[in-house]
């Protein structure tokens, strides 16, 4: 269904009892709320949760940015490099105001908030920005922006930036394949027939490499979140690959470390990925630190 947050056509998904613990959901770049896999959906509501996902602005149903066309991000990457400022048609705490838009349209005072990658960026804001709206705060595979932290080797940020050969639905669709299994959990590779069918099912849903590029380029303009974590009081559980390639894990210790009583579940040959083995792992984490919210109520 469609709702209007922060001003956008926002599609959001929601699933699980109207009783349960609202527990929303943050995907990462270019992605679109599918990536959530839907059995981790069904094991975060078996643990009694309302789950809601939604696609971020420019990216799967929800409103897009087209008329700022492509970025440059050769530019960016140099003014980023230079420490200039970087512009951009929107921010990621744009981005948090929309999450912020989401619960507001479906009356949600508090909820539960877990992010993934860009989701995970996002939503430090969302904790730092409106500490009255998230009760407990899960950050998936992601990061501070710090300079000081490692970044992903080159090859993977040239295959990250590089484009499909062409639009048709079976490039695409091996495009995306290559470069998830680079960024992917080498010890829990996926089923390649149901994982290409997923990839198939999401492209047909929606391809806006262009809202991608612009999302990419709101990471870049955002910089440095160091500040912001010291403002974050919500209970907070952090995950991270060990074996990540794109996001390191250094990034998800250094979250761990600098947000007040956050614990740290670094996972062995976790990449840049939801593979479903660990899926009722995370669910558990989820869970977890939900329960050490004030007031938490089990359903």
């Amino acid at each position: 269904m469609q709702v209007t947050a922060n001003g956008l056509q926002i599609e959001v998904d929601v699933q699980g009892p109207a009783e349960g613990q609202p527990l929303l959901l943050v995907m990462g770049l270019g992605m679109q709320l599918v990536a959530w896999p839907q059995a981790l959906v069904d094991l975060l509501v078996a643990r009694g949760f309302r789950v809601i996902r939604f696609d971020n602005r420019d990216a799967g149903l929800s409103q897009g940015f087209d008329a700022y066309g492509m970025p440059n991000m050769a530019l960016a990457a140099l003014r980023y490099f230079l420490r200039l400022r970087v512009p951009s048609p929107y921010r990621l705490a744009d981005m948090a105001q929309d999450a912020v838009g989401v619960l507001d349209a479906l009356g949600i005072a508090q909820a539960h908030v877990c992010g993934a990658s860009m989701g995970g960026m996002v939503v430090q804001h969302m904790a730092a920005g409106h500490p009255q709206r998230v009760r407990s705060l899960t950050l998936i595979m992601t990061t501070s922006g710090s300079r000081r932290l490692p970044q992903a080797r080159a090859s993977v940020q040239r295959a990250l930036l590089r484009r499909p050969d062409g639009r048709d639905p079976g490039t695409v669709v091996a495009h995306l394949e290559r470069l998830l299994r680079l960024i992917g959990s080498p010890a829990y590779p996926p089923e390649p027939l149901a994982f290409r069918a997923r990839l198939a099912a999401t492209v047909a849903r929606a391809w806006r490499p262009a809202g991608s590029a612009r999302q990419l380029l709101a990471i870049v303009a955002d910089g440095d979140r160091t500040p912001l974590l010291g403002r974050i009081t919500a209970p907070t559980h952090v995950v991270h690959g060990a074996d990540d390639p794109l996001v390191p894990p250094a990034c998800g210790e250094d979250l761990a470390r600098r947000i007040v009583g956050a614990t740290l579940d670094l996972v062995p040959g976790m990449g840049h990925d939801l593979p479903e083995p660990l899926l009722p792992r995370l669910a558990d984490g989820i869970a977890a630190v939900a329960a050490r919210a004030p007031g938490f109520k089990p359903v």
